[in-house]
């Protein structure tokens, strides 16, 4: 990313999170999970998606990322919160979404999988946003194959001194850091479901969840009785 576009962003940071350092509590303060509204997702989760980790959602064409970004986005207003949604590949549909939204959401547009890492690099350094979403699910693959697991590891270490949702969303499992991976499957779709309420079509998603934190919490009590 170049100086200037790193200079703005750091403008646009100061500019939207005044009303946000006011009421963003340090870790230990936060319950360490943040439910999306979706039991098939919180359920197995055992409330919601970590705070302080990566998480990846990995989703194909067609398996309804859309829909669920959506989604997550119009709770995390609702609960008036700030979002910083980096958009790798600026693909993001800005009309779809709603003024109330909108007004909380620092929108991040790059033109490549590499502004979009580092400029998730700087929101998460700056600590200051409780949700981050990076999108690299429209970036084409020659980009994606660049980015080294190095990258993911240094991001998970800057989350673990904090209590920030991270999102990555992918086209295939490529965050080897994320302890909790959640996979769109294909979903079908069908014209007529256009005319379906936002709940019943987020009824229709298909979803796989791995949850590595499970491993790590056995051998711990493992550890404790030995």
């Amino acid at each position: 990313m170049p100086a200037a576009n790193v200079i703005q962003l750091q403008q646009l940071l100061k500019a939207k999170l005044p009303q946000l350092r006011l009421g963003f509590q340090p870790p230990g303060q936060r319950q360490n999970l943040w439910a999306t509204g979706i039991s098939r997702i919180d359920t197995p989760l055992e409330g919601g998606l970590p705070r302080g980790a990566l998480t990846e959602i990995v989703a194909s064409p067609g398996s309804g990322s859309a829909l669920l970004m959506a989604h997550l986005l119009r709770k995390a207003a609702n609960e008036q919160q700030i979002i910083a949604l980096i958009d790798g590949a600026d693909s993001f549909d800005v009309i779809a979404m709603e003024d109330a939204v909108l007004a909380r959401l620092l929108w991040v547009r790059c033109r490549s999988a590499d502004e979009a890492l580092k400029a998730a690099d700087l929101i998460l350094r700056d600590n200051n946003v409780p949700l981050v979403f990076l999108d690299l699910a429209a970036n084409p693959a020659r980009q994606l194959r660049k980015i080294q697991s190095t990258a993911w590891f240094r991001f998970q270490r800057i989350l673990e001194q904090a209590s920030t949702v991270c999102v990555v969303l992918t086209p295939v499992t490529m965050v080897s850091a994320a302890p909790v991976r959640i996979t769109l499957k294909p979903a079908a779709f069908s014209l007529d479901m256009l005319e379906r309420n936002r709940e019943e079509l987020l009824g229709e998603l298909k979803f796989e969840i791995a949850d590595a934190r499970r491993f790590h919490f056995k051998e711990e009590r493992l550890r404790r009785i030995a």
